[in-house]
């Protein structure tokens, strides 16, 4: 690990602001540390060598009260700075994780999410006292610690020269401890880590396992695997106390042959009293920072090893998006040629091939697993295919690959609808609207206009919002909180057949819903394509796939074993060893198929 990795200026660039007024701080501080030395000498000296009375070294009492006073404000201003800087940086950092992991692709968060939910929060913490401690004292030890030593120097050579051959020792005892710290500091963000992705799952699939009647087992594993986060805790603590008292052993000692050589010399004659007290009391402000420095660097350990998995992250390239602009999808045919999508151990989906004509329902069925979703999500430019094509034709005859289209413009004109739809904090009005403009248009003057009427009837949600006291104003919390699963999923199809974009897929639209909504929803359906939408459909009832023009089936294949091993070659070892953790978390499952 970097002492100042250049890396975190420049992702975090709030950061930059920050180490310059530390710098500026330290140079002042080391004035003011230089001054209050000669300050105490001149006060002390006169009185004991000189038998001088208090009314003649007054005025030094009096400028050492100034400038100790001096010297508590300007700490008190940098330590609230760096506090303040510190929670900015390390905001402005894990913004940057969050917003790159959304560009990394759903592929890559299903692998690595919960490893990087873990990051983003109880992580980047522990990038604070790397900010507030370390870094004020790095500055402190490239500033106080040679100015300092010049001013020895030219004070009382020999005691700089002492100062200079025992300072080495101890950035060598750092390395030293360092490189103990950092191995347990790894070991410990990755024990979290784990811990993180198998809390998760059990809160997942919490609900599965308690109506199995089997959550009474995971926890044994979640307990291990805490006990042993705490060991690595404890061991990452006991290095970093190990490392402090080495440090004050080396730094007492040293000073302690600079106290040693000084008292000798004034014994003998050598060295007059003033000098000798501001070179034992500058001696101490030499090794401080030093000290310091090593002292905080193990206390921050566990963050900048959090940083580094960050910087990991950040300059992991995102898949190439294309730059060519989306054709009019209301007059474009899309083919797709082959497709094939690499999943655990098999092709799934394998070998799809469809054209989607503009206006039409295509219905994508098949058994669960077999690839329906991450055909729908290839279109929909999420993920990246491993084989096959996507391409568009408009109406001139041009071809164009979806490959080569802007993310943007395609998204402009494609909507998707999950089996567990999103909604926002906010009002209904709200999350069935794509843009203020949106909502102006469908809610004028504050009142619900005949489109919205009209999908809500259709939908079956206009007699949810005749129970609601406040109708479409009524609030929602993250989630759709407020609502039950299946109104949530009735508000999605409003929001649905009011959007304004052109291709529209849905993962089963029946989902939640009773058997006697099921042909709302295929009414729902119908009348996108009536209202020239373009609808790829993910169907599981039978209803559903009724009414579709084209029924396509999606089925998987396993690999080869040289497509299997070429596969576990491309994987990234971590991605490997998370998947291998999954068996041993289900442990206490098995039997439940």
């Amino acid at each position: 690990m970097k002492p100042l990795d250049p890396k975190l200026l420049k992702y975090a660039r709030s950061a930059r602001l920050a180490i310059a007024i530390t710098a500026v701080t330290g140079i002042m501080q080391a004035g003011l540390v230089i001054a209050q030395c000669f300050l105490i000498a001149a006060l002390i000296s006169p009185v004991i060598s000189l038998r001088q009375s208090w009314d003649q070294v007054a005025h030094y009492a009096f400028g050492l009260a100034i400038v100790s006073l001096a010297r508590v404000g300007l700490t008190y201003f940098r330590s609230n700075h760096q506090h303040k800087a510190a929670k900015k940086a390390i905001r402005e950092l894990r913004s940057q994780v969050l917003a790159h992991c959304l560009k990394l692709g759903p592929r890559w968060l299903a692998r690595k999410g919960t490893d990087a939910v873990t990051l983003a929060t109880r992580g980047l913490e522990k990038l604070g006292p790397y900010f507030v401690d370390y870094i004020p004292q790095l500055i402190l030890a490239v500033t106080v610690t040679p100015l300092v030593l010049v001013v020895m120097a030219v004070m009382d050579f020999w005691s700089a020269l002492v100062s200079i051959i025992t300072i080495p020792l101890i950035p060598i005892f750092m390395v030293i401890i360092g490189l103990m710290t950092q191995t347990a500091s790894d070991r410990r963000l990755a024990t979290m880590q784990h811990l993180g992705r198998q809390l998760l799952d059990l809160i997942a699939g919490l609900a599965t396992l308690k109506s199995l009647g089997r959550h009474r087992g995971p926890e044994k594993q979640i307990s291990s695997i805490g006990k042993t986060y705490t060991q690595t805790t404890m061991a990452t603590l006991r290095i970093a106390f190990l490392s402090g008292a080495v440090l004050e052993f080396i730094s007492i000692l040293s000073v302690a042959i600079v106290a040693v050589t000084v008292g000798l010399r004034m014994v003998s004659g050598g060295l007059d009293l003033y000098t000798g007290l501001i070179a034992i009391m500058l001696a101490p402000e030499v090794y401080a920072p030093v000290r310091e420095v090593g002292k905080f660097f193990h206390a921050s350990a566990d963050g900048l090893a959090a940083s580094q998995s960050a910087f990991e992250i950040l300059e992991t390239p995102p898949a190439t998006g294309g730059e060519q602009p989306a054709p009019d999808l209301k007059e474009t045919t899309i083919t797709i040629n082959d497709l094939g999508m690499r999943s655990r151990g098999a092709w799934a989906p394998n070998a799809v091939n469809l054209v989607i004509q503009p206006a039409t329902i295509t219905a994508l069925v098949g058994k669960s697993g077999e690839g329906k979703t991450t055909t729908v999500m290839a279109l929909l430019k999420q993920l990246s295919s491993d084989r096959g094509t996507i391409t568009l034709t408009d109406a001139s005859g041009k071809t164009l690959n979806l490959d080569e289209v802007s993310p943007d413009s395609w998204w402009e004109q494609t909507s998707w609808l999950p089996q567990m739809p999103l909604l926002l904090p906010g009002t209904l009005a709200q999350n069935i609207a794509e843009s203020p403009a949106h909502l102006a248009e469908l809610f004028p003057q504050g009142t619900p206009g005949e489109q919205v009427h009209k999908a809500a009837r259709l939908a079956g949600f206009e007699e949810v919002v005749a129970k609601l006291p406040e109708g479409w104003d009524t609030f929602l919390r993250a989630g759709g909180e407020g609502l039950s699963v299946g109104q949530r999923q009735r508000l999605a199809l409003v929001r649905a057949l009011l959007s304004t974009k052109q291709l529209i897929a849905l993962d089963e639209p029946s989902a939640h819903l009773d058997a006697h909504l099921v042909a709302q929803v295929a009414q729902v359906v119908q009348q996108l394509k009536d209202a020239g939408k373009t609808v790829v459909l993910i169907a599981h009832r039978k209803e559903l796939a009724q009414i579709a023009d084209q029924v396509v089936p999606i089925s998987s294949m396993a690999f080869t074993a040289e497509e299997a091993a070429e596969y576990r070659d491309s994987e990234p070892q971590a991605a490997r060893a998370s998947e291998a953790e999954i068996p041993e978390f289900l442990g206490s499952t098995r039997g439940l198929e």
